[in-house]
């Protein structure tokens, strides 16, 4: 595995490189810190700094090379990540404030966006890594995150919770809701919600990864910072899926932004695959009332 950790010198580019680091060593990755001057005569203060940064990184044994350009964040990242295929992007967040849209450094957001590999944002202070709080949407096209999220977590021997959070459905449908929140019924059917999460937990699980499933009710966002607050997890994982068309990008959905926005721990964007034809509503349906089959 290569990791990428992206410093412009900054107090979160700090927690960057250690959060990079928890998973370096483990992984035993090739690692690169990439640090990015703001000019050129900033470039020889900025290379001293990293290389006293990079000393506890090294110190696992980890194959690290420091290499300092500079120019405009955004476009350095992205020229590097083109010339070179990297698994992994860890990145700082800086607060800007809660108000608007981006309640960090628009610049997190751009790099999410711009770039093809998957974005680390470390945000907040983080010692170790045992917890993975997964948002699933428990369709199939998330299933590469997912895989990815295993390789981590096995690397780091950390457990992994996959959340699916349901819409609160009208009261006719109180008897559905009340077998989907039996997680081991919902797993058992042969429903398109309860065969995704079924081989998302089988696919950690053969990675030797511990998982389980979480099923909620109601808004999304509120749900996943609920969960978050009652299981003290380290690292929260979240998605984006590819913009159509010729153009090479990522699209952030609310709920990626609005986790980056809330989020007190680090958050891992992954990238989905492409999701598959979408199904009749017969099918869909017939899953739906499929949870209750034996």
């Amino acid at each position: 595995m290569k990791i990428l950790i992206c410093s412009d010198g900054t107090r979160a580019a700090e927690s960057a490189i250690e959060l990079g680091g928890l998973f370096a060593g483990p992984l035993k990755a090739e690692t690169t810190l990439f640090g990015i001057a703001e000019k050129s005569q900033d470039k020889g203060p900025l290379r001293e700094a990293l290389e006293k940064q990079a000393q506890p990184i090294r110190s696992r044994n980890v194959a690290l090379d420091i290499m300092v350009h500079a120019g405009e964040p955004i476009r350095e990242i992205l020229g590097r990540t083109s010339k070179t295929s990297y698994d992994l992007v860890v990145i700082g967040a800086r607060w800007t404030g809660a108000t608007g849209h981006y309640w960090r450094s628009e610049k997190t957001y751009e790099v999410i966006k711009a770039i093809q590999p998957a974005v680390l944002v470390a945000i907040g202070e983080c010692k170790h890594l045992k917890r993975f709080l997964v948002c699933t949407g428990g369709k199939e096209f998330i299933e590469p995150a997912i895989q990815f999220t295993g390789k981590l977590a096995a690397a780091v021997d950390a457990s992994v919770t996959l959340l699916h959070v349901m819409a609160e459905p009208p009261a006719i449908y109180a008897d559905l809701v009340r077998l989907e929140e039996d997680v081991d019924q919902l797993l058992g059917s042969k429903s398109e919600l309860g065969t995704n999460l079924r081989r998302q937990k089988g696919e950690l699980e053969r990675l030797g990864v511990s998982a389980e499933v979480r099923l909620r009710h109601g808004i999304v966002v509120d749900q996943v910072f609920e969960e978050a607050r009652e299981g003290n997890y380290d690292l929260i994982v979240t998605g984006t899926s590819r913009a159509r068309g010729l153009l090479r990008h990522y699209i952030m959905g609310d709920l990626t932004r609005s986790i980056l926005n809330h989020a007190d721990c680090p958050v891992l964007v992954a990238r989905a695959g492409k999701p598959k034809a979408a199904r009749t509503l017969w099918k869909a349906l017939k899953g739906l009332f499929s949870i209750g089959e034996k």
